[in-house]
C-alpha cells in the first residue's frame, strides 16, 4: 500500500508533464475533508492518507507518497444544487439564508453550489431562484478562521481516528508504538516532577 504523509495545495508549480502522468485520486468533497483516510487510486492501488488533521484536500492538490512519486487529487461529480438567478441580490440573499443553516457552499461568479438536499431546493425556490440537480465537482468555501467546514468532534471523528490508528501500525509499526508509550511515561513522570517542585518533592 502506498503511504501519504505530505501533500502540495493548487497552484504547486509542478511541472504540468509529471502532474498529467501521475496516478489520479478521484474523491467526493466528503471524503477529501478527512485528514486520515484509505482510498483506491483510478489504477486500482491502495493508498492511506495521513495528513494533519483539519487539511481538506482540492481538487488539483498533489499528494507526495513515501517514495517520492506523485498523485494528483481530483474532485468527484457529485449530486448537488446548482443555484441561479437572474439578478445579484437574489442569489446574495439565497447564499445568505444557505449560511444562516451553516450549509457549505461553493460561491461561482455567477453561481451558488451546494449538495443536494430536497428541503433546501424546496427553501431556495420560495426564494425565487433556480436550484437545478446536477452531477458536478463541489469545492465549497473553506471556513473564514482556515480549514474546512468540519469539526474535531463531528460525525466522522471516531472514525478518522480509527483510520488513522490502522494506518500507524501498518506504517511505523511495534516500535515506534514503544517508543511512543516510553516517551509518554517520560512525559507523565516530567509532569508530576515539576508538578509538585513547590511542594515536599513527592
Amino acid at each position: 500500500m502506498l503511504t501519504v504523509e505530505k501533500h502540495f495545495a493548487a497552484p504547486h508549480g509542478v511541472d504540468a508533464a509529471l502532474v498529467q502522468c501521475a496516478p489520479k485520486l478521484t474523491l467526493p468533497f466528503s471524503e477529501r475533508s478527512k485528514s486520515r483516510l484509505l482510498a483506491l487510486l483510478d489504477d486500482g492501488r491502495e493508498v492511506g492518507v495521513f495528513l494533519p488533521r483539519g487539511t481538506v484536500l482540492r481538487g488539483g492538490d498533489l499528494l507526495v507518497t513515501d517514495d517520492g512519486h506523485y498523485i494528483e487529487v481530483c474532485a468527484a461529480a457529485e449530486s448537488v444544487l446548482q443555484v441561479s438567478a437572474a439578478d445579484g441580490h437574489a442569489l446574495m440573499r439565497a447564499a445568505y439564508h444557505l449560511g444562516n443553516r451553516h450549509t457549505p457552499v461553493e460561491i461561482g461568479a455567477d453561481y451558488l453550489r451546494l449538495e443536494y438536499d430536497p428541503v433546501l431546493a424546496e427553501m431556495l425556490a420560495r426564494l425565487g431562484v433556480t436550484a437545478t440537480r446536477a452531477d458536478l465537482p463541489f469545492e465549497p468555501e473553506a471556513g473564514a478562521y482556515g480549514g474546512g467546514h468540519k469539526h474535531g468532534h463531528d460525525a466522522t471523528f471516531a472514525e478518522d481516528h480509527a483510520a488513522a490508528l490502522a494506518l500507524f501500525e501498518q506504517h511505523h509499526g511495534h516500535e515506534h508504538e514503544r517508543v511512543y508509550i516510553r516517551r509518554h511515561a517520560q512525559h507523565i513522570h516530567d509532569d508530576h516532577v515539576h508538578g509538585d517542585a513547590g511542594g515536599d518533592g513527592h
